[in-house]
């Protein structure tokens, strides 16, 4: 639920931002800029640049029919605003029909925030909100978030939402705010007490084992042995974004 003093909070900060415009930060006080802020809220401060965090996902094995990991991912972040109204919900992860108009191959792919190397929402984020860990998750920090929507419309792969609707049942562990933007978090909550992302396992529960996630850097790990082994494509590759997301079977 949104604190009672996010709304001013988000509308100070924008002003800040845009009275400083050309400072390179941002300063809200004296000695204090909300780079500083932004670093000193940041999560996963513990976080190690020795991992890598990643998902590959198998599309010949994803289901066209098949919601699992859709239904799993905003029932454990608390999404249940779609379900009142589905165009003013949040959207971490989508699933999307592409076919080939010469082959007419088809594939269903779920697609999220694909967590970047170089992620496009972070450079252009005005107060730092959108920023990147050092295990390469990418997050939004919505006490800093002022709405702005920049990074919704630098992102390449539509993976952000903008929280426009009061939001209820929500998952204490998974902070969201109206007015702020949002996308997929990698479960973050769940990786950092060393466990999977929901959609990885709802996917392997209903048994079609599409969805892998691992440490791209541990040559060991069960993803980096498949990547080494088999084709994999990143979307929008020519952007040299390198994402934490490979696809298989594209």
């Amino acid at each position: 639920m949104t604190e009672p003093n996010d709304k001013s909070r988000r509308g100070f900060l924008g002003a800040a931002a845009v009275g400083a415009a050309g400072l390179g930060v941002a300063a809200i006080a004296p000695g204090l800029h909300l780079i500083e802020v932004s670093q000193a809220s940041a999560p996963g401060k513990g976080a190690s640049s020795k991992v890598r965090w990643g998902m590959l996902i198998d599309t010949t094995k994803c289901a066209s029919d098949c919601n699992a990991c859709v239904k799993a991912c905003n029932s454990e972040n608390g999404i249940s605003e779609v379900l009142k109204d589905p165009r003013q919900g949040s959207q971490w992860i989508r699933k999307i029909d592409l076919k080939d108009a010469k082959s007419g191959i088809a594939h269903s792919l779920p697609m999220m925030c694909q967590h970047c190397e170089h992620p496009p929402c972070v450079d252009v984020c005005p107060t730092h909100a959108s920023m990147k860990r050092a295990d390469g998750i990418v997050l939004v920090d919505r006490h800093t978030c002022i709405g702005c929507r920049y990074c919704m419309l630098a992102c390449p792969y539509k993976a952000r939402s903008f929280v426009h609707m009061t939001l209820t049942e929500q998952n204490p562990e998974v902070p969201r705010g109206q007015g702020c933007v949002e996308s997929c978090t990698f479960c973050v909550h769940r990786v950092d007490k060393g466990q999977i992302p929901a959609c990885v396992e709802a996917c392997a529960n209903a048994e079609h084992n599409a969805m892998l996630f691992g440490d791209l850097n541990d040559p060991n790990s069960a993803i980096a042995q498949r990547i080494a082994e088999v084709k994999t494509t990143q979307v929008r590759a020519d952007l040299k974004l390198n994402v934490g997301v490979r696809y298989q079977g594209i």
